[in-house]
């Protein structure tokens, strides 16, 4: 999270959340994202009103505004942006109209896929919001691209059509509850490490060699 204050840390994890799945666009992943975009709203001003006013450009806030704006953040916002000179960058009858929609799917009785108009409006405003409140606006983009890419799994391991024949050929065919596996297949599945290891030893020695030259020789033909 570079650049980024580490009290920030908390809405923007939701903000990446929300975005891989985003990214995913399967009907599950856009439920969820709707979901973590607007939760990121509510933690992002949650967090920024329990900070220490030094952490928050020395702005002060009276206890009983703040036990108020906890319970309602649309006035929260505009109280800020008041004091900051700044315009709603998103419509605010448009955010709450995708915070109804992000209701429906965690509390109400519709969970249907939402819209892409929805997910556009959200995530528009949860970055807006969380830039705006910890003056990270400029970075933000950044930020989320890099969490993205460093938090993204690294991909599997793939099997070696020259070890699949070595191993096969020496081991065949193996029964596990009925069912009939290449050797190669289960210890892949089981041991990928081993099954390089056996896949190496094998294809060095000669009939290996000879083997898979005959057999690349008839896949040309």
């Amino acid at each position: 999270m570079s650049n980024l204050p580490p009290w920030a840390n908390g809405p923007f994890e939701l903000l990446v959340h929300a975005e891989g799945h985003l990214r995913n666009d399967e009907d599950f992943d856009r439920r969820i994202s709707l979901i973590s975009f607007d939760n990121a709203i509510e933690v992002a001003i949650t967090t920024y009103l329990s900070l220490h006013p030094i952490q928050r450009g020395n702005r002060q806030y009276e206890k009983s505004d703040v036990e108020k704006w906890l319970h309602n953040y649309y006035t929260r916002l505009d109280r800020e942006l008041d004091r900051r000179g700044a315009c709603w960058r998103v419509e605010k009858s448009h955010i709450i109209w995708a915070h109804q929609q992000r209701n429906e799917q965690y509390h109400g009785g519709s969970k249907g896929t939402p819209e892409k108009q929805v997910l556009a409006i959200i995530r528009e405003a949860a970055l807006w919001i969380f830039g705006v409140l910890f003056d990270a606006g400029n970075v933000l983009e950044e930020a989320l691209e890099e969490a993205i890419r460093t938090s993204s799994p690294p991909m599997p391991p793939e099997r070696e059509k020259s070890y699949d024949r070595a191993i096969d050929r020496e081991y065949g065919m193996i029964d596990v509850a009925g069912v009939s596996y290449y050797a190669s297949e289960i210890l892949f599945a089981v041991d990928d490490i081993a099954y390089r290891e056996e896949g190496v030893r094998l294809c060095d020695t000669p009939s290996a060699i000879e083997d898979d030259l005959t057999e690349d020789n008839n896949d040309e033909q």
